[in-house]
């Protein structure tokens, strides 16, 4: 894959990425958590129970293939193409585990009922296949909450629901939802050869801060200070009960601003040539057609990653035609591009080129464990482009949520 120029496009409007304008139109015509030491941890549920007796695990040959899905981001009437290419891509590639990360549903959803259902519709492919999974949040995933009920802590209690759900209870006084931290067990061990950390990286910035407003600063969230400790504790925990740093993935929704200093080989350049030495520096593959869209203040979490040693590779979502990765001083960051049909893409015509999910090969045999990343595309599997909509009648709810 050959990096692309960038685009001087920027990002689309708020309502373009809600979808919904879409909504409107159509009406009209784990393995276990390792938790913050000290962390009060709700009572399991059988299912709950049936998750922690299923742990992840590498296969009998070492290796371990796990799928990224983004910014399904729909309403009920979830568009069937993205259906389509989750299960194409699920029947291809056979992965081991699906992470849902964020922006699993969208606005438009008028009910509790109508949220189940647009929830349902995405993890039906995993749940019919027998494939664990488990999701993150995104800035999204309420917008249907004013008028659904549901909000993101209603949310994981259905998706943890599901028999093949690995998502655990969010450590209690850690900002955010669905916090998790899954261990994936050695093919002939029950030694833990990696760790899968999901961080929900909020919804909105404040409108204001020690008096001042946000004006003229990026207004999404950023991952807060306990939420680093929180991944720190956890990580310096396993490596404990380990007896050696276990490597990890890191999945988040909304970007780390190192990943705008990486297309760019710098803090401010912006020019072509300071891409340039970004490409050759950091190795990067892939496509930038929007600003990404990280939250007003640096976080710091990177800086953490850093200091662990254990992160091999930081993956978002939330800028959909943004598909990028490379190697940012030992740590992979890159995009997933965006699964849902329902929602923006690219421009015109091209709409859905982008439509894709990004894939992990692991392989406990070698240092670092994960071996490869590579993303597949909507059009490879044959899967319609046109630039329309195509709602799809809602899955029925399986029976424990009717």
């Amino acid at each position: 894959m050959t990096a692309q120029n960038p685009s001087t496009t920027g990002s689309d409007s708020s309502a373009a990425r809600s979808g919904l304008a879409r909504r409107d139109a159509f009406k009209l015509g784990a393995a276990a958590a390792l938790a913050t030491t000290g962390a009060v941890v709700a009572p399991q549920s059988a299912v709950a129970q049936q998750q922690r007796n299923a742990p992840l695990k590498f296969r009998p040959d070492g290796t371990c293939k796990i799928v990224q899905f983004n910014d399904t981001q729909d309403d009920e009437q979830t568009d069937r193409r993205t259906v389509e290419l989750m299960e194409k891509v699920l029947d291809s590639e056979q992965p081991d585990f699906v992470v849902m990360n964020g922006d699993n549903i969208a606005g438009g959803c008028e009910s509790e009922l109508e949220m189940k259902q647009a929830m349902n519709n995405v993890v039906r492919p995993m749940e019919d296949r027998k494939i664990p999974w488990a999701i993150t949040f995104g800035n999204h995933d309420e917008d249907s909450t004013p008028q659904g009920g549901m909000a993101e802590a209603d949310q994981l209690d259905f998706y943890r629901s599901y028999p093949c759900n690995r998502n655990q209870p969010s450590p209690d006084a850690v900002t955010g939802t669905a916090n998790n931290s899954l261990l994936i067990q050695g093919s002939r061990t029950s030694d833990p050869k990696f760790n899968l950390f999901l961080i929900d990286s909020g919804r909105y910035a404040p409108e204001e801060i020690a008096g001042q407003d946000i004006e003229g600063y990026p207004d999404w969230d950023w991952i807060r200070m306990n939420q680093i400790e929180w991944y720190t504790q956890t990580s310096r925990e396993v490596e404990r009960e380990a007896g050696r740093l276990v490597p990890a993935l890191l999945f988040i929704h909304i970007p780390l601003w190192e990943y705008r200093f990486m297309w760019w080989g710098s803090v401010d350049g912006r020019t072509a040539a300071d891409h340039a030495r970004g490409v050759d520096r950091h190795g990067i593959v892939g496509e930038r057609n929007e600003d990404e869209c990280p939250g007003p203040f640096n976080s710091g979490m990177f800086s953490a990653i850093l200091d662990r040693g254990d992160v091999k590779g930081v993956f978002c979502g939330h800028d959909h035609v943004n598909t990028y990765a490379g190697d940012y001083y030992g740590v992979l960051l890159g995009y997933a591009g965006n699964a849902g049909f329902g929602t923006y893409g690219l421009s015109g015509a091209e709409r859905n080129r982008l439509r894709g999910a990004r894939v992990f090969e692991l392989d406990e045999n070698t240092e670092n464990v994960l071996a490869d990343t590579r993303m597949v595309w909507a059009k490879d599997f044959g899967i319609d482009l046109t630039a329309d909509d195509q709602p799809m009648e809602p899955f029925p709810l399986p029976p424990h949520q009717r």
